[in-house]
């Protein structure tokens, strides 16, 4: 039998694999989370005109200290009536136009008042509480680049700059097929032998997080011919993930089925605890991932292998899973053959985050991995990591 691949050359095999789906423009209104497919350019100046960062007096700074004569009071969003003249000050509201002339506002809590005249008692200095045109960004430079997400704070740059639609990557389309005679819905009577399916409703989460549309089908038991008619529809999405029946035991048919279908498996097995017996495959441009039937195997297993290629579909430049580093909380046996993921509760400390391992670690646990928001990665080796060892970790978000 082969060596089993490293999770890092497992990796490599799917993402030269992966062809990013087409683009297409879409409303602004539903661009959140989407990966843009060019880069966004503003339409405007931010800010289109100088604007005041204060609500308070627009004056010119030579004719400060002194007392001044208010000769108008503009809001935001009303053009100012007139420039300004020397010895002169308009009241002004945050946001509002700074009126030609003017080079400076002073915030309202610094002055007096009274008699339509404002007493000035200390020097202003020019450009103070004044936000210059395009100061922000210039009219034709980029807000977003190319394989960036939208998020909430880029969707408000976006709108800002004054763009309508943006061109993104189409989202995947995936098909999630739990398998096994033993599965249950929530909420059924189990039967001897039983359990409740859970694999389905966590990996369509996860392909919704990483910007996927999904379908859950419907569990199908251990039966060719069921087998057969489900993936058959599940390879008309862009990904395909099955959980379960990747084994070698009689009832284990996903990956032979899928063989029937036309689907080249290009690898079976990587050296990961857990989810040792992932397999991943190809038909046309179809990616295929069968995740393990334990839990905690399968969403360590989409973390590690689906959620990357989900976004290299979608175009993001740097799929790869993304490790930050901490120091562990207790010490830890290498195991000598594969990569260990450790579910973890994530905590803060004077030294930066540290990582403390739960107890009970099977990939059966899945009520015990509920209070995990990290995966800590335990290299394989010889030995052990010491308490407080510096370690790599992905957050569970």
């Amino acid at each position: 039998m082969a060596p089993l691949l490293t999770f890092e050359e497992a990796l490599r095999e799917i993402l030269a694999r992966v062809r990013p789906l087409a683009p297409e423009r879409i409303p602004l209104t539903a661009a959140a989370r989407r990966v843009l497919a060019e880069d966004a350019r503003t339409v405007v100046d931010l800010p289109p005109f100088p604007s005041s960062a204060m609500d308070g007096f627009a004056v010119r700074a030579v004719d400060t200290p002194g007392t001044l004569p208010i000769v108008a009071r503009i809001a935001a969003g009303k053009p100012a009536p007139r420039a300004l003249g020397p010895g002169e000050a308009m009241e002004i509201s945050t946001g509002g136009v700074v009126p030609e002339g003017a080079d400076a506002v002073i915030p309202i809590e610094y002055v007096v008042e009274h008699d339509n005249e404002v007493d000035i008692g200390s020097p202003v200095e020019s450009g103070e509480n004044v936000r210059p045109r395009g100061g922000d960004i210039r009219a034709g430079e980029i807000v977003a680049e190319r394989g960036s997400v939208v998020t909430p704070a880029r969707l408000g740059a976006l709108a800002a700059a004054g763009i309508l639609q943006v061109r993104c990557a189409r989202r995947p389309r995936a098909a999630v097929l739990p398998t096994g005679t033993e599965l249950r819905r929530p909420g059924e009577i189990l039967g001897a032998g039983e359990i409740y399916e859970a694999n389905g409703l966590i990996l369509s989460a996860q392909l919704e997080a990483a910007g996927a549309v999904v379908e859950l089908m419907p569990t199908v038991g251990d039966d060719e011919t069921a087998h057969r008619d489900a993936l058959e529809h599940a390879l008309g999405a862009d990904v395909v993930v099955t959980s379960g029946g990747v084994s070698v035991g009689p009832h284990d048919l996903v990956r032979r089925v899928e063989a029937e279908l036309g689907v080249e498996e290009v690898f079976w097995r990587v050296s990961v605890k857990p989810g040792k017996p992932i397999a991943f495959g190809i038909r046309e441009r179809t990616l295929v991932f069968g995740l393990p039937g334990n839990p905690v195997s399968a969403l360590v297993g989409f973390v590690l292998f689906v959620e990357p290629a989900i976004r290299a579909l979608q175009g993001v430049p740097e799929p790869l899973p993304r490790f930050d580093r901490g120091r562990l909380a207790g010490a830890r046996r290498r195991n000598p053959e594969r990569d260990e993921l450790l579910r973890a509760r994530l905590r803060r400390s004077e030294d930066g985050p540290l990582l403390e391992p739960l107890s009970g670690q099977e990939s059966h646990m899945i009520a015990r991995s509920a209070g995990a928001d990290a995966l800590v990665l335990v290299p394989r080796g010889e030995g052990e990591l010491a308490d407080g060892a510096s370690v790599e970790y992905l957050r569970l978000d």
